[in-house]
């Protein structure tokens, strides 16, 4: 947020248009931060896409190409570089090394710049070696690849996408999405993310990993699943819920119904309701003048201590640290668990 004083200026997102790029990935950052808006109507984002060669056409893997107006030199006005997927990765892909072209358009990046890559937009930031070291995930088909490939990140399949801080990484596709929501949410808080998502007919936040989308033997009709259970225990989170609860929901044993809630929400039922509850919290720290002590009860913590605990665990700050950061107006509410 812009300080007293200061002028206003929107963050830059410049996105890296690559041969062989997936039309559909390079829109998402068009389509997710150009829809974020402040108190006042004003972009939060100034999106620009740019290519590594001077301004002109971009091949896609569809059967149009695309005329990007900006060159390389665009990378060094960002804020923000988002690395979509590509087909024609060459030796990137096949060698994990950049061609002197790619190589180039990246010296351009200024120290200090955010790198998001979606999908197997990966295996540039990892050829680069911006993932040394660092935890990172990419489409689930291609993680043994990745990881064979470049042994120093350490990759997680089972994630919708990993965020390092200054370095973040998405899983196949869509989940791109995900990702840049995530983002609005960690600059702007979850309000301006979830607008947005409303906008864009999607969910604010989804569930599990991709473990949910690898292709398994289909179960047999007769199979319930889950849903109704996630359902119930939504609209009771302010209360205590047991696992027993939510498998009698279902009329399933408590080791069944685990094992079902894993291969549909890709996490156990206890991690899932963590999650939830967290989100209930930020909600009502972001949204409402409750008390700490009110919302921890709330979203079902039961002690604002343990709200603590989890809000530190999931997003690293306390509970009055980030109702001061996203807080849109009112009173703050008396933090004993600060």
């Amino acid at each position: 947020m812009a300080t007293v004083g200061t002028p206003f200026r929107p963050h830059r997102v410049a996105v890296l248009a690559l041969d062989g790029l997936l039309p559909f990935e390079l829109g998402i950052p068009q389509r997710i931060f150009r829809r974020a808006r402040d108190a006042e109507g004003r972009h939060l984002y100034d999106v620009l896409t740019c290519s590594v060669r001077p301004p002109g056409p971009v091949a896609t893997d569809a059967d149009f190409d695309l005329l990007v107006a900006h060159g390389p030199e665009a990378l060094a006005t960002a804020d923000t570089v988002v690395v979509p997927a590509s087909y024609e990765l060459g030796p990137v892909h096949e060698e994990g090394r950049l061609t002197p072209e790619l190589a180039a358009a990246l010296a351009h990046i200024r120290p200090g710049t955010r790198l998001v890559a979606i999908c197997t937009g990966g295996y540039v930031l990892a050829a680069a070696g911006y993932l040394d070291g660092r935890p990172a995930t990419t489409h689930w088909a291609s993680a043994e690849h990745f990881q064979r490939l470049f042994p120093k990140v350490r990759v997680d399949a089972d994630v919708l996408f990993v965020d390092d801080g200054d370095v973040l990484t998405s899983a196949g596709v869509a989940a791109g999405i995900d990702l840049c929501l995530h983002l609005l949410r960690r600059d702007h808080g979850t309000a301006v993310a979830n607008e947005v998502a409303r906008h864009t007919v999607v969910p604010p936040y989804r569930d599990g990993g991709q473990a949910q989308y690898i292709q398994r033997p289909l179960p047999q009709p007769q199979q319930a699943g889950t849903a109704a259970a996630r359902a119930w225990a939504l609209g009771r989170l302010h209360e205590p819920i047991q696992l027993r609860d939510m498998a009698e929901r279902e009329s399933m044993s408590v080791r069944t119904f685990t094992r079902r809630f894993r291969e549909e929400a890709g996490i156990s039922p206890g991690q899932w309701l963590t999650r939830q509850r967290v989100e209930r919290a930020r909600y009502l720290l972001e949204s409402s003048d409750l008390s700490i002590d009110r919302i921890a009860r709330d979203a079902g913590f039961g002690t604002a201590q343990s709200m603590r605990q989890h809000l530190q665990t999931v997003l690293g700050v306390t509970p009055t640290a980030y109702r001061r950061t996203f807080r849109t107006g009112g009173a703050d509410g008396a933090d004993t668990a600060a």
